[in-house]
């Protein structure tokens, strides 16, 4: 069951679309996004890597830089200690690249997933002691970190934390208290004290943002730093950012620079995976690329995905792109079988009747469980954890939906848990294995969520008869990209849809082709990417159906033609 809603606010949409040249269709959706003044406006049809806000606007910038500056003066020893997923790998390769190029003495560490676990832990601590280490240097971590960090000051080093995570707080009486690490900067747009306007960004865009002040300190061009627009492009989607404001602008160049890379191993990657010579979106780099880059990190080291990037030397770059790829698929297949069983707990079993799922799959890779709750979520519509057994402890990721903030309700759970962390959408914890029936009666009674906020949400921009839908119009959307968390792709409906001239493909039947007319006689080219059976089986059982579409520019032996994409259907 899902429930449609048409989004309904209003706004002068003719005049906004002769302002900027755009049809009225185009600005109601722009209203829709809640974009309303020219200047939103503009940045967002026309915004550049010039307009987007001075990395000295982030508290702690202006020491971070100071210290480091002073380090790459005195060629101190300068750790970076990143993460494993995607954005870890690319803040790592940002903040590498651009301390070298300062003359930095610098390396790197990113834990191992299975090993070390997320983020700073006392034996890679103590390893940076060990070996002389006089600077650590986070990037997508390190704002929870509270004891490691303590225990390197005590130690006598430096820790600069550049991270975009939640500040952890204790709530007392209704008042939180944030708790910062104890060190010698914080770069973080989440600090509550931080008056950076792009709360909204990924660790790689933070260290990004690093580097930029770091060149603007020591006179180096900032033009130096363009060869990492594509990176910190690819973490945001990766990361599940939302693409609105500064982050829209940075995957909306990111995707410009992609095709014409001069990083020998991000042009292998790019062509290993068949994208050679396409125009690459942002579903490219979340479902073709990313996954690649994710695949070193949950089942083998993100050490090779960052060795890709490092690379020079073309043969070395596509052999590694080639293991990437195939890490990959070994992947998807483990995640099936772990869905499955995930699934199947839940319609067989009691778990199914809660509002927050708890799922408990102790043989399954715990490098998986975030894509598993992931589907969870997707498919029931409820916040999902995902647990399995690490080398010492029950491990878990959650995924949340847009009513329910999974890391705020985790800091309820705080006295169940080992360690845990994260943002309202998506967190990361550790559990003693006899906690987790209590932590499953804590968050559902816990919970708030009511029944209509776990029914689906399907949000239509504009109810549009077929006739409306213009060639013109369909190119104008593309003003409207990238497409993504947080900028939904534009969704119109019509309603007494006669759908017909059915012809179904894939192994699965999971490919519907059909014409479409409407009520009012516009008779238009449609597909369907879902169950082909099932849609047949609906039409054919009533005189006429509402769909949910969008069109696109389809193009065949070199002809161009309107299509629609049939999304839902009722």
């Amino acid at each position: 069951m899902e429930k449609w809603v048409v989004t309904m606010k209003k706004g002068n949409f003719k005049e906004v679309a002769e302002k900027f040249g755009i049809d009225p269709v185009i600005a109601r959706i722009l209203r829709n996004r809640d974009l309303t003044g020219d200047g939103e406006i503009s940045d967002y049809l026309y915004g550049t890597m010039d307009s987007l806000p001075s990395p000295w606007l982030l508290k702690d910038m202006d020491r971070a830089v100071s210290v480091l500056t002073e380090k790459i003066r005195e060629k101190k020893k300068i750790r970076i200690i990143g993460d494993y997923d995607i954005d870890g790998v690319m803040s790592t390769y940002v903040l590498l690249k651009g301390l070298t190029l300062l003359g930095a003495d610098a390396d790197h560490y990113i834990p191992d997933r299975i090993a070390d676990g997320y983020g700073l832990h006392m034996p890679i601590m103590e390893k940076a002691v060990k070996d002389g280490i006089d600077t650590i240097l986070t990037c997508d971590n390190g704002i929870a970190a509270h004891d490691e960090i303590r225990y390197a000051k005590e130690q006598g080093m430096t820790v600069v934390v550049t991270d975009h995570h939640e500040v952890p707080y204790v709530e007392e009486h209704g008042e939180k208290t944030y708790l910062l690490p104890e060190a010698d900067a914080v770069v973080d747009p989440k600090r509550p004290d931080c008056s950076y306007p792009s709360k909204n960004i990924c660790g790689a865009v933070v260290a990004y943002k690093l580097i930029r002040a770091l060149y603007e300190r020591s006179g180096t061009a900032a033009g130096e730093t363009d060869a990492f627009i594509e990176f910190i492009g690819i973490a945001t989607v990766g990361d599940v950012m939302d693409l609105t404001g500064e982050s829209r602008t940075i995957v909306k160049e990111a995707l410009k620079r992609i095709p014409y890379t001069e990083n020998t191993g991000l042009k292998a990657l790019v062509d290993v995976c068949g994208l050679r010579d396409k125009k690459i979106t942002a579903y490219h780099i979340g479902f073709v690329l990313g996954p690649c880059i994710n695949a070193s990190g949950r089942i083998d080291t993100a050490e090779r995905a960052l060795g890709l990037f490092l690379s020079e030397d073309s043969e070395t770059a596509y052999k590694t792109a080639g293991d990437l790829e195939n890490l990959n698929q070994s992947r998807k297949a483990m995640t099936e079988k772990g869905a499955g069983a995930a699934y199947e707990m839940v319609e067989k079993s009691e778990i199914g009747n809660d509002r927050v799922l708890v799922i408990y799959l102790p043989e399954c890779h715990e490098s998986l469980a975030g894509i598993i709750a992931g589907r969870i979520r997707e498919r029931y519509n409820k916040p999902a954890f995902v647990l399995t057994d690490g080398e010492q402890s029950v491990k878990g990721s959650g995924r949340s939906i847009e009513a329910y903030s999974m890391y705020d309700e985790l800091v309820k759970c705080a006295d169940l848990l080992l360690q845990f962390g994260g943002h309202p959408m998506a967190a990361g914890l550790s559990i003693a294995k006899e906690k987790i029936p209590l932590f499953r009666k804590r968050l559902n009674d816990n919970c708030t969520l009511t029944e209509e906020e776990l029914i689906p949400r399907v949000t239509i921009d504009v109810p549009m008869p077929f006739g409306y839908v213009t060639e013109s119009l369909t190119r104008q959307l593309s003003l409207l990209e990238p497409f993504g968390k947080g900028n939904p792709r534009p969704l119109f409906a019509q309603k007494e849809v006669h759908a017909g001239d059915f012809r179904v493909y894939g192994q699965n039947r999971n490919v519907l082709r059909m014409n479409v007319r409407g009520a009012d006689g516009h008779t238009c080219a449609a597909v369907y990417f879902g169950d082909a059976d099932a849609l047949i089986r609906y039409s054919e059982q009533r005189q006429t159906i509402s769909v949910t579409y969008y069109p696109e520019i389809n193009t065949y032996r070199g002809v161009d033609s309107i299509r629609l994409v049939v999304q839902n259907y009722c």
